[in-house]
C-alpha cells in the first residue's frame, strides 16, 4: 500500500485535523502512526524562547559555532 506523509494537529477533542486532504479513495481503511513533532515544552514562555534564540543568534554571529562535520562525531550509522 502506498504511504502518504501528512501533518496535522490534535484538536481539543483529541481528534486529528490534517493540514491537507488525503489523496486516497474515500471510505478506505488506513493505519495511522502518530509522531509528535512539537517538542517545545508547553511551560516554556515566549521570553525564554526569545532569550534562547538571541543567544543562538549571538553565537552564530560571533563564530561560536560547531562545524557540521563534528555534529555527528560519536554517532553510529545503524
Amino acid at each position: 500500500m502506498p504511504e502518504q506523509k501528512l501533518t496535522g494537529t490534535i484538536n481539543e477533542e483529541g481528534q486529528i485535523v490534517l493540514d491537507s486532504p488525503l489523496s486516497r479513495d474515500r471510505n478506505s481503511r488506513v493505519e495511522v502512526t502518530i509522531r509528535v513533532i512539537n517538542d517545545v515544552p508547553e511551560d516554556l514562555t515566549q521570553a525564554e524562547v526569545l532569550a534562547d534564540f538571541q543567544q543562538a543568534w549571538e553565537e552564530a554571529m560571533t563564530g561560536k559555532t560547531i562545524p557540521v562535520s563534528q555534529l555527528w562525531e560519536g554517532w553510529e550509522n545503524d
